[in-house]
């Protein structure tokens, strides 16, 4: 019972193990996305959006400030009255001191200003949002990338189970030469031809194994995973819709256009006048009675009205700026277009190209098959060389090959015309 128990839990924990190995393309792009280290940027991005947003809602909190202030002054305000005619004891109007003292706290609240901290929350939200496209832009091209390892290392596979095929053919070939050499109708020379053969499929095998693991290396640094020759990769399908282009940049060249519209809403925003609430209190000397020479406390508070009529002289060129940069981002993403769909037509005809080699493929390789067969046949009656019967099996080998590098040459092409639609 225990034995089974255990017997059980392994073949779980392999079957895990297997599963965990299977690497599809659409998971490989994913986990690339998530695992870049741009993707940090994205948020940090987000976080310093928030954190401007609520400091611009924080200019309606009202504002303090303390204030001190001591003067000395070469003359003071005097009444040009003489009094000292008068019958009235200490008559006259006393001076002020030219020593002069004041602290003050002063408070304002805004209550209307145009607009001008709506335009700046949207400004500021265009602008994280231009940022984000960017980097979602930058991202989008590591896919390309992926891409690129991943149909290399299917190629690998391919060529490894070809080899295997050959690899079997040539065994087989070579226990019927062995039989004739027993039998006195094959020298040794024959074996050794296969031997030589049989050691070069075994080379050719390490050496794409070698460059397997490296693609798979590199692979694994962009989805951030360890992967070694066991791993698994699934062909992708061969389904492929044609339509209109979906790129990232095509968000980060609108993203940029609302950017200027709020921008441009600001200009408005910033030529109007502003209202608030004021208010001063405070301790010195003068207080408000200018003529009173004794240490007095105050207070003030009013509405106050501001209009900067400075902001008018560039508000024309403000807007025709905007206009241009407009244009300008017009100019961008028609040239982007362009070169695009013109990417797009070429990978349409690599794929056209793929589809007819790959039809001229299979029929090569019917031909090569029974040109093989036919040789094992005349090597079997001895009126065939054992290099020749090589050269056939490699015939069919290279036909096999070709028509693998053309199969994945076609899986490719669709995942690029995928890659540069936006699909």
């Amino acid at each position: 019972m225990k034995k089974n128990f255990l017997l059980i839990t392994l073949l779980l924990i392999c079957s895990t193990a297997y599963t965990q190995a299977v690497l599809t393309l659409d998971g490989c792009h994913q986990k690339a996305k998530d695992n870049y280290p741009l993707i940090k940027q994205y948020g940090l991005i987000s976080l310093a959006g928030q954190y401007s947003l609520e400091n611009i809602s924080k200019k309606y909190l009202p504002l303090f400030s303390l204030n001190g202030q001591a003067t000395y002054q070469s003359d003071v305000t005097k009444m040009p009255v003489d009094l000292s005619s008068l019958p009235i004891p200490n008559a006259g109007i006393p001076a002020m001191k030219k020593d002069q003292y004041k602290a003050t706290i002063d408070a304002t609240q805004l209550i209307w200003d145009g607009g001008a901290i709506d335009a700046q929350k949207q400004i500021t939200k265009a602008s994280t949002d231009v940022e984000k496209q960017k980097i979602e832009v930058s991202i989008y091209s590591i896919k390309e990338k992926v891409n690129q390892l991943y149909f290399g290392i299917l190629v690998i596979d391919e060529q490894l189970k070809i080899l295997d095929l050959t690899e079997a053919t040539m065994k087989a070939n070579r226990d019927i030469a062995r039989s004739m050499f027993r039998n006195g109708v094959a020298m040794q020379s024959d074996l050794d031809q296969i031997d030589v053969e049989l050691l070069n499929i075994d080379q050719n095998r390490t050496e794409q194994l070698s460059i397997r693991q490296a693609y798979l290396s590199m692979l694994g640094l962009f989805i951030h995973q360890e992967l070694d020759n066991n791993t698994i990769l699934q062909q992708p399908d061969g389904n492929i819709a044609y339509g209109n282009v979906t790129r990232p940049e095509l968000s980060l060249y609108q993203s940029q256009r609302l950017l200027l519209d709020k921008q441009e809403s600001s200009i408005t925003a910033k030529n109007l006048p502003q209202i608030g609430l004021f208010a001063q209190g405070g301790y010195g000397r003068p207080g408000l009675n200018m003529l009173d020479t004794k240490f007095k406390l105050f207070a003030i508070g009013g509405v106050k009205l501001s209009w900067n009529f400075g902001n008018l002289y560039t508000k024309t060129n403000e807007r025709k700026l905007i206009v241009n940069n407009k244009n300008s981002i017009d100019v961008q993403q028609d040239v982007f277009l362009f070169n695009t769909n013109v990417q797009l037509t070429q990978q349409q005809f690599e794929i056209q190209k793929a589809q007819k080699l790959l039809a001229k493929d299979n029929e090569i390789i019917q031909l090569r098959n029974r040109v093989r067969k036919a040789g094992e046949s005349k090597y079997k009656n001895g009126i065939y060389q054992t290099n020749e019967l090589i050269r056939d099996i490699n015939a069919e080998n290279q036909a096999m090959q070709a028509r693998a590098l053309h199969n994945i040459q076609y899986l490719a092409s669709i995942y690029n015309y995928k890659y540069i639609q936006g699909n």
